[in-house]
């Protein structure tokens, strides 16, 4: 894969946002519709369809490509709000629709045959059978890999498989294979899968012990922060639990994952495109990390290694990480 033929796709959970990443050098926004059949669906973010439609015609007018997110599953025997997500996708010129359910993934196909269908992360399709199939199936023509991946292992996926490979290079670090995550429903009753909610704020708690602060995800110790310690935001996966007998994080740190470094390494893979996390983060925060991205792609293109971009004031807790990229905690 050419650093010519590399896309950069970004956040936008508002219209605001998706202006800020558009005017900061975006390939592609990657936008949901305001209800449940995507996996943001948080209070204040979203676009209604005039939003979209108006969002689409600024990106359009240029030279950006706008792709919807419809990537939860559908409840069962009522797709209805689904269908009607991916009709109005079509109906508005998205250049590309992301999915993860099978059946929604064949209704599409089906009803909209000229529709470009890209395979949502949410699908959690890491083999190059899983891959094949829903492209054999359904005519999918990219798939956004989970975050659970080394590059050697991405680098033979993409020998082996016929479409385009979208990974994650910036943000929240989801390290449970995106589409099974059942801990969070557990907690507060609302899932990621089907509500498009992980860990919502609603159900969020912070408890003053002592000198000691406890975060809580509907009514569960998700962690205890010491004196001087910064407090992050309970999502499960990134709690503080002991096992065999150590106190630690399981599996990372809350911090961000950030792979400015490994771009070229990911180009020569044979990634197509680089996603960048954060369409629950304002404005200034996409206009920021699609800018640094956007200069370090195109530092790659002509040959010159990607520029050193402190971006730790806009990580979770100021930290960053390559993630399984280069480790192998998995």
């Amino acid at each position: 894969m050419s650093a010519e033929n590399v896309e950069l796709v970004c956040p936008a959970g508002t219209p605001a946002a998706l202006k800020a990443a558009v005017d900061a050098g975006a390939d592609c926004v990657y936008v949901g519709f305001r209800d449940e059949t995507n996996a943001r669906n948080f209070p204040g973010l979203n676009f209604s369809r005039p939003e979209l439609a108006d969002g689409i015609a600024y990106a359009h007018e240029r030279g950006t490509k706008v792709l919807v997110a419809i990537n939860t599953f559908p409840r069962a025997g009522s797709p209805e709000i689904w269908h009607q997500a991916v009709d109005d996708a079509a109906k508005l010129k998205a250049d590309a629709v992301i999915l993860a359910d099978v059946g929604l993934c064949d209704y599409a196909s089906r009803k909209h045959p000229q529709l470009r269908l890209h395979l949502s992360v949410q699908a959690s399709a890491s083999s190059a059978e899983a891959i094949r199939f829903y492209h054999e199936a359904f005519g999918i023509q990219r798939a956004v890999l989970p975050r659970v991946l080394t590059v050697p292992e991405i680098a033979a996926l993409c020998a082996q498989v016929p479409i385009e490979m979208e990974v994650f290079v910036f943000g929240g670090l989801c390290v449970m294979a995106e589409g099974r995550c059942s801990l969070s429903s557990y907690a507060t009753g609302l899932s990621p899968n089907m509500n498009g909610v992980c860990s919502p704020a609603s159900h969020v708690r912070y408890v003053e012990k002592g000198d000691k602060v406890v975060s809580q995800l509907g009514g569960f110790t998700i962690n205890t922060f010491g004196s001087g310690e910064s407090a992050g935001y309970p999502t499960l996966c990134k709690g503080r639990f002991e096992a065999n007998g150590k106190l630690s994080y399981l599996f990372e740190e809350p911090t961000s994952l950030n792979t400015l470094s490994l771009l070229p390494d990911l180009i020569a893979a044979g990634v197509t495109a680089f996603k960048i996390e954060g369409r629950q983060r304002g404005r200034a925060y996409v206009g920021n990390v699609v800018s640094a991205f956007r200069r370090a792609v195109d530092a790659i293109r002509r040959g010159e290694a990607p520029p050193e971009i402190d971006l730790d004031n806009i990580t979770e807790g100021n930290k960053q990480t390559a993630g399984a990229y280069e480790r192998s905690w998995r």
